[in-house]
């Protein structure tokens, strides 16, 4: 445990992964014939789809095992994630079951701290999201939690695809940013999101796996995200072993008096 870990906290604030699987996504799947429309969706019907699934709760608790990976080091670690839908996520993470660093995310703000090295970052997500390789708010990160698509698919221009039984959103709406997002033609969720800013060498890409069905929505336990940048490419996993919803959950949360704040550059 080292400066590693501050990284691995940054990281898992935005972002958390378990399943080197691409689900159903297949890259070398050959893609259907644009004539063809009598044979698949239309985007807007795609999109419509993906918002009828629930996602209907008021707090989530999560126990996970985490893995973090990138071309110097790697931390296996667990995490606690306490969400209040829409207002505050909370990560503890702990190595061999003691706490070693906590993070509170808000709309508006970003806060951390890890006890190796006694120090902690506040802020908003502009120093995360360039960490990171994409733009990002606290409504992304939640939805990347939660298995959701990240951005509001109602706001933005797509050409649709399919491919065996995945369907394919491309965003043609930004020249720079090249956004995909992948969904089973079964129940439209979302199988794969891939994010990429050519301008700036740098792409982000989220996968889904081990889907199950609770009463308030279907939650994918295992996330996948890989993030690419000049600097080299990190990796997070992550395994959701214990998932409750709405039980009354406390979010405390406060820097030690004597810990040092950082920058993020």
């Amino acid at each position: 445990m080292n400066r590693f870990l501050t990284k691995a906290v940054v990281l898992f604030v935005v972002c958390f992964s378990s399943s080197l699987t691409l689900v159903s996504c297949k890259s070398k799947a050959a893609v259907v014939d644009v004539a063809k429309k009598e044979s698949r969706m239309s985007s807007k019907k795609i999109i419509e789809n993906y918002y009828s699934n629930k996602n209907e709760f008021s707090t989530l608790y999560i126990k996970a095992n985490a893995h973090f990976a990138n071309e110097k080091q790697t931390q296996n670690v667990t995490a606690e994630i306490k969400i209040k839908k829409d207002q505050q996520i909370l990560i503890s993470i702990r190595f061999l079951g003691i706490t070693m660093a906590k993070a509170s995310i808000t709309p508006t703000s970003v806060s951390y701290y890890e006890k190796i090295n006694g120090d902690y970052y506040e802020g908003d997500f502009s120093a995360l999201s360039q960490l990171l390789g994409t733009d990002l708010d606290f409504y992304k990160v939640q939805n990347m939690l939660l298995g959701r698509v990240i951005d509001d698919l109602k706001k933005g221009k797509y050409t649709e695809s399919l491919a065996g039984q995945v369907y394919r959103l491309d965003d043609t709406s930004d020249d720079n940013t090249k956004k995909s997002f992948y969904f089973d033609a079964d129940k439209f969720l979302v199988n794969k999101q891939e994010i990429t800013q050519t301008s700036e060498g740098r792409m982000i890409q989220v996968v889904y796996s081990n889907k199950k069905e609770f009463n308030e929505m279907i939650l994918p336990m295992a996330i996948n995200i890989d993030t690419y940048q000049k600097n080299g490419k990190t990796e997070i996993n992550l395994e959701y072993n214990t998932v409750t919803f709405n039980e009354e959950l406390s979010f405390p949360y406060s820097v030690p008096n004597d810990y040092k704040r950082i920058i993020i550059k």
